[in-house]
């Protein structure tokens, strides 16, 4: 169910142009397109699963490059894509005239992760209009990571805040 009174930010108008490539391909080209405009979740070659307003959810494969010493999907790797999918889910709900920022993250590392790790990060609906409604404020958004066992092996908890993209001019203050 939409929200009527929800439009669309610049992120999402973006991506809704991505509803005219086949929907088998779509998850591909939004990986693409996404890892080339942040280059360092390429490097993960971080799959963009689902993204909407409310969730989003990315995987990264257990691949040789993003492997650790003991064959492992890399601590930070699963880091990097918790910490993408709940920058992104900020970034469907954030005002076109403000920018997301990360302002704090803890993770925690419970066991060892088996396979691909998937980071789903979601918004409620109260904190997608407070953050649709004002130009300054932070939110904790909720992540989930798992790997192909559906085991949590590392918990995540990020603040992210959102601030407006310019800065007032300064005042000129008197000698």
């Amino acid at each position: 169910m939409t929200n009527p009174e929800h439009r669309p930010n610049r992120l999402e108008r973006q991506l809704e142009r991505l509803l005219e490539v086949p929907a088998f391909l779509r998850p591909w080209v939004r990986s693409l397109v996404l890892g080339r405009a942040v280059p360092f979740t390429e490097t993960a070659k971080l799959r963009y699963e689902e993204m909407s307003p409310g969730k989003v959810q990315i995987v990264v494969a257990d691949r040789h490059r993003v492997r650790n010493h003991i064959g492992g999907v890399h601590a930070m790797a699963s880091t990097l894509a918790a910490e993408t999918a709940t920058g992104m889910v900020m970034g469907m709900n954030v005002r076109d005239d403000c920018i997301p920022v990360v302002k704090d993250m803890r993770v925690q590392f419970k066991k060892r992760g088996q396979g691909a790790m998937r980071a789903v990060a979601t918004l409620s609906h109260e904190q997608r209009a407070l953050i649709s409604s004002t130009t300054k404020g932070e939110v904790t958004v909720a992540v989930t990571v798992t790997d192909e066992s559906g085991n949590q092996p590392i918990e995540c908890e990020f603040i992210w805040a959102w601030i407006p993209s310019e800065r007032p001019p300064k005042t000129a203050t008197a000698s």
